[in-house]
């Protein structure tokens, strides 16, 4: 919104009515600014490319940001002993701020990335200035398939290429002066790192879930049944039960990439990475039994600080259904298929079956005749993605086998088809079609002619097609009972004759957890005589081989085989030859952040302790699902093992919403719409960078760069610092930077603070603004409002611009507001402005409002008269209800709207407005 005055505007907040910016020139063709021209050609606002080198070097050789752990004490002169003394840092109350690790990709940061992190440092400062123990660490995602890819092109060992990246996305992210922890730095492909990540893996192959208890326990609890008496049973029986087993099952194979693809890397057919063509093949994996934790990672939703949304999300992908599983005899044949159905209800509707085209009946039941049209659809089904299968809006397909099944509850023989809407990982993949109560079951029989038979009476309208709650009809001596009733009904019916039984049924599948690729962590496993052996934890970490040659094997398998001397072991053993997937790393790295440097634990007791769990995790929607979901899991086994002393880790998760390119699409080389924030610094500074970044809009919206409405608030910047220095001294110091630009830091030591400010004792309207000030930038960073904290920082200095007097005490309070969100000049500011302790703002405690200075003497009242305004009355907080009625009776500007009219009655909105009611 825009108030213009004399060719010139005031942009305001169009919510809060206040003001963003003052005297901004309106183009002449009424779009939004008129911008100057680039850096180069114009004066800079301030000094930001010396203040901010400046500042941020201090920051690293004090360690400024540096969190301790139990046990550790800082050095009398860090800036954190200043603060608290001698107070023990455990002894505080600890804030843990984790943001999702980046994976350090060869095109470096873009303007979206440090969104996240510039909204968790804020509140990282906010926090640290309150008095808490904040812990803020970084760190990288590090292993990945684009640097392998890489490798495979140039013969260059992805090891360098991805610690170029680091070294690019560090230098970035330290430019943008965020206050992590550096010293914690964690890199998912250090052997110090992912040492631990194979010891993780050994607890859950160690391990099982015991469905008594629900939770992990050592798999030497297990108890063998009476007959499995031989070594080898023994043997078999644990490695079906562990938690990390082996699988033989179909997976997304991409013959371009050389490796399995688990779901989610699947995107219509082709692979995430590449947009390469995926089949499905059987291959011998790797899974982890994520699915016996499927009720827990439900249940305990309930007691984490997530956004509904994001746990429905989680809630769907599980996919918590309960029903029943009810056996179909083979025609002519004592076998039986299970199926799993949510209304067994409905079995008289039932008229025909549909397994997955991986079902392994296929084969057995299909007819001669049918075999050649079976085993073409069954090779079309394996080249798409379970996502692709079961999209609503498709068209469906099928394939008679040619046999029949017998209904269980009628006797009748009912077709048997296969059909990719069904998956082989949901449920029994079988179902029991029911066309008349399931719309792609009816989409299907209406295209192939197949019977529909209803069996559920809708309370009103049309039956057909009804998959709500009903009565029963046409189904034997389930029919006139309610849906409730008949789903009991039946079951119970089906239990007694053996062909049927509750059940709870999981959409969840167990995780796919080996890749055949180079670059990701090498199992710690070997194979014996056919058999699978952990290696002992004292060999770890398994380090991979040095290859020349990071492609799979002519046979197909991982490039992990090529290395002969490594496979193959002295004792006869051979190595795996696939490794962990890329989520291996990011599912424990938040825990490895709180110790860093201990060789003997994953992570110390007491560090574990005292900082879990998360208190804030800040991080995009894409990662909702899977990862979430996958470090849930395996907190939760490590939980039950004793290895963590909570069962969730991430308390309080928020998603930041995505920045999109200027063209309003998402950031893509592709698209060419990437933009860089080095050029951005460069042009305006770290500060206005980071102040534009949380100025946009609400964290978790969606919205457009635009790079021209940076110079909007690095303007603001520029005149928070014509607040405190005076404007010839910096003119003077800009004519001699000019004579001589190797001088230019020395030269910046000279400036002067502006004239007006003073020691005097700030009158009540300075403190009415300052604290008012104080008011809003508190609630808003405690509400992670951090665009609205910006506005009111920016009333001030619109106010504060007028002042003929500028009390240093109050400067100096307004600096501790505005160093979350600019650091690099409130601590240059400040610095200018008198000592500080610690020598930085990091630790000056957080100033408190008081609410003394916030009363109005007056407040201007509006008056409607039916309906409409027609004047103010001024009144004060103690006016009374009465009184206020009476004044605006007599408003003289309202007088003449009621003069010879009837009164009916004088509303009054407390707080708000009165408004007179006439005839």
């Amino acid at each position: 919104m825009f108030l213009e005055k004399k060719g010139c505007v005031n942009v305001l907040d169009t919510k809060n009515q206040i003001p963003l910016f003052a005297s901004v020139c309106i183009a002449p063709r009424g779009s939004f600014l008129h911008y100057s021209p680039p850096m180069s050609q114009m004066r800079r606002q301030y000094p930001f490319h010396l203040i901010e080198p400046r500042w941020q070097q201090h920051w690293e050789a004090q360690e400024t940001f540096r969190a301790f752990n139990p046990g550790e004490s800082p050095a009398a002169e860090h800036p954190f002993a200043v603060r608290h003394g001698d107070t023990a840092p455990e002894s505080l109350e600890k804030y843990y701020i984790l943001d999702m690790f980046p994976y350090p990709s060869g095109a470096g940061l873009h303007v979206g990335h440090p969104e996240g992190y510039t909204a968790t440092d804020i509140t990282a400062r906010y926090l640290r200035m309150q008095g808490r123990h904040v812990l803020h660490p970084m760190g990288w995602d590090a292993f990945g398939l684009p640097a392998e890819q890489y490798a495979i092109k140039t013969g260059q060992h992805p090891r360098k290429t991805t610690e170029e990246n680091i070294a690019n996305f560090t230098r970035q992210i330290k430019g943008l002066g965020f206050s992590y922890d550096w010293s914690r730095e964690v890199n998912t492909t250090d052997p110090n790192y992912f040492r631990w990540s194979q010891w993780i893996f050994l607890q859950l192959y160690h391990s099982w879930a015991n469905p008594a208890s629900g939770k992990a326990e050592s798999i030497d609890t297990l108890e063998f049944p009476a007959d499995v008496t031989t070594d080898e049973a023994r043997r078999d029986f644990r490695d079906d039960h562990r938690l990390a087993f082996v699988s033989h099952a179909p997976v997304n194979w991409c013959p371009e990439l050389g490796t399995v693809l688990a779901n989610e890397e699947v995107i219509d057919g082709k692979s995430e990475v590449g947009g390469h063509p995926v089949v499905r093949r059987p291959m011998r994996q790797w899974m982890l039994r994520i699915t016996a934790f499927a009720q827990r990672l439900l249940d305990d939703l309930e007691t984490i600080d997530w956004s509904d949304s994001l746990k429905e999300m989680q809630r769907n992908w599980i996919g918590r259904s309960e029903g029943a599983e009810v056996e179909f005899r083979i025609q002519e044949s004592e076998d039986r298929i299970c199926v799993f159905t949510t209304r067994p209800d409905t079995l008289w509707g039932a008229t025909y079956l549909v397994l997955s085209p991986e079902h392994e009946w296929v084969d057995g039941i299909t007819t001669d005749d049918q075999r050649s049209a079976v085993t073409d659809y069954r090779a079309t089904a394996a080249r798409k993605s379970d996502l692709e299968r079961t999209e609503l809006a498709k068209e469906k397909t099928g394939v008679f086998t040619g046999a029949f099944a017998i209904n269980p509850a009628n006797d009748e023989p009912v077709p048997i088809w296969i059909a990719d809407y069904v998956l082989a990982s949901y449920g029994t993949g079988a179902i029991m079609a029911v066309p008349a109560h399931d719309a792609r079951d009816l989409e299907f029989a209406q295209k192939f002619e197949l019977p529909v038979r209803v069996v559920v009476q809708a309370p009103e309208g049309e039956s057909l097609g009804f998959v709500g709650d009903g009565t029963s009809v046409e189904s034997g001596f389930i029919s006139g009972l309610p849906t409730p009733e008949a789903k009991a009904k039946i079951v119970e019916w089906l239990e007694g004759k053996g062909q049927g039984k509750r059940t709870i049924n999981f959409k969840l599948r167990d995780w796919l957890f080996s890749r055949q690729r180079y670059w990701g962590e090498p199992f710690p496993i070997v194979w014996r005589d056919g058999h699978h052996e952990a290696v002992a934890e004292s060999d770890l970490p398994v380090l991979p081989p040095e290859l020349d040659d990071y492609k799979p094997t002519t046979e197909g398998d991982p490039p992990l085989a090529r290395a002969a001397d490594w496979v193959d072991l002295s004792d006869g053993a051979t190595r795996e030859t696939n490794t962990m997937p890329q989520w291996a790393g990011s599912c424990w790295y938040y825990l490895r952040y709180l110790d860093t440097q201990n060789n003997e634990r994953h992570v110390g007791e007491a560090a574990e302790k005292y900082w879990m769990n998360v208190d804030l995790y800040v991080g995009g929607t894409e990662h909702a699902v899977l990862h979430l979901l996958y470090a849930r899991f395996w907190h939760k086994v490590m939980f039950d093992l004793g290895h963590v002393s909570m069962a969730e880790p991430f308390q309080r998760l928020v998603n930041q919403g995505i920045i999109l390119g200027e063209d309003g699409q998402k950031m893509s080389k592709s698209r060419g719409n990437v933009v860089n924030p080095d050029g951005v610094i460069d042009e305006y500074g770290a500060d206005a960078f980071r102040l534009y970044e949380m100025f946009m809009g609400p964290l978790e919206m969606m919205k457009p760069w635009n790079t021209k409405g940076v110079e909007g608030v690095y303007r603001f910047l520029g005149r928070v610092w014509r607040l405190f220095i005076d404007e010839g001294s910096y003119k003077d110091y800009e004519q001699a930077v000019t004579a001589a630009p190797d001088q230019a830091e020395a030269l910046l030591a000279g400036l002067k603070l502006h004239a007006a400010i003073n020691d005097t004792e700030p009158t009540p309207e300075q403190l009415k603004v300052l604290h008012a000030c104080i008011k809003k930038v508190t609630d808003d960073l405690d509400g992670m409002r951090y665009n609205t904290g910006i506005s009111a920082l920016m009333v001030f200095v619109n106010e504060a611009s007028k002042w003929e007097s500028r009390p240093r005490e109050v400067l100096g309070i307004f600096l501790r507001l505005l160093n979350p969100f600019s650091p690099h000049l409130a601590e240059e500011l400040a610095d200018r402005l008198g000592e500080v302790s610690g020598n930085t703002l990091a630790y000056q405690p957080w100033p408190e409002w008081d609410e003394a200075f916030l009363v109005e003497e007056f407040i201007e009242f509006p008056v409607q008269v039916n309906g409409k305004l027609r004047g103010h009355i001024d009144i004060t907080p103690e006016t009374s209800r009465e009184e206020i009625e009476q004044l605006a009776l007599a408003c003289e500007k309202v007088q003449q709207f009621i003069f010879e009219k009837e009164v009916k009655k004088v509303i009054l909105v407390p707080n708000k407005l009165v408004n007179i009611a006439v005839k």
